[in-house]
């Protein structure tokens, strides 16, 4: 049988939500805790790969198993099993060609900045001294929707067939001594959202005009574009299906 699980993490200390060589990863931790209940070897497929430090409100990955039979009890001790910084919050029982990753149809992402020292959200938002010009960064923003490619903001080596995302939604707020920028694709690019974060900020401070922004769009190189923001600011905050789960 298959089942979709429902997982938060704060990312601090991993390098990232995909498993690798010599580094611990989300993923590594849930498949070594999830193979140990069951009895039986575990291997997660993730709807999305999270970066190093980057944290998520919500992530589905997928797995199969016999021998799961009161989703209650599997919670309660998979909480009880895993490190304080990883949540099960649920498990759903799906179609067997269900499909974590290429079933997900978008991804949305938040991003904290604090604009006063705050030093119980250190870990948890990008903190600065001086507001940006937040009316500059969404009307930068909005140029987003009316673009495709996305070399400009993904990281240099990396292997995909496209660069080609669909931006649904991508805006800032102001609140309570916070910004908060939201947005949301059918995909994003390796370290897409920070840079376009860190390029926003760019706009933002005068140091790029919109103008200049879409060039950035335009040129399809990452060295054109702004700094990438801090990972720890960074939030996975939805995963949408076509189906109910």
């Amino acid at each position: 049988m298959r089942y979709f699980i429902e997982i938060a993490y704060n990312g601090k200390n991993y390098f990232g939500w995909q498993r690798q060589p010599e580094q611990m990863s989300v993923q590594e931790v849930l498949e070594e805790r999830l193979s140990t209940l069951l009895r039986e070897e575990i291997k997660l497929t993730g709807a999305g790969r999270t970066d190093t430090g980057v944290h998520a409100k919500q992530l589905f990955a997928h797995f199969d198993s016999d021998k799961i039979e009161n989703f209650d009890d599997f919670i309660f001790r998979m909480n009880s099993f895993l490190p304080k910084d990883i949540s099960l919050k649920n498990i759903f029982k799906v179609k067997q060609d269900a499909h974590a990753r290429f079933d997900a149809v978008e991804r949305e992402y938040e991003y904290l900045i604090s604009l006063e020292k705050d030093p119980f959200s250190q870990d948890f938002a990008f903190q600065i001294n001086n507001k940006p010009d937040v009316d500059l960064m969404n009307q930068a923003a909005e140029m987003l929707l009316c673009h495709k490619d996305f070399q400009c903001f993904s990281r240099s080596k990396t292997d995909v067939k496209t660069y080609n995302c669909t931006i649904v939604k991508a805006h800032w707020e102001a609140k309570n001594n916070r910004l908060i920028f939201t947005i949301a694709a059918d995909r994003f690019l390796r370290n897409m959202v920070r840079a376009i974060v860190g390029t926003l900020l760019d706009v933002g401070y005068g140091k790029t005009t919109l103008e200049d922004f879409q060039a950035i769009l335009n040129s399809k190189s990452r060295e054109e574009a702004g700094a990438s923001a801090p990972a720890h600011g960074l939030y996975l905050t939805k995963v949408v299906y076509p189906y109910t789960l």
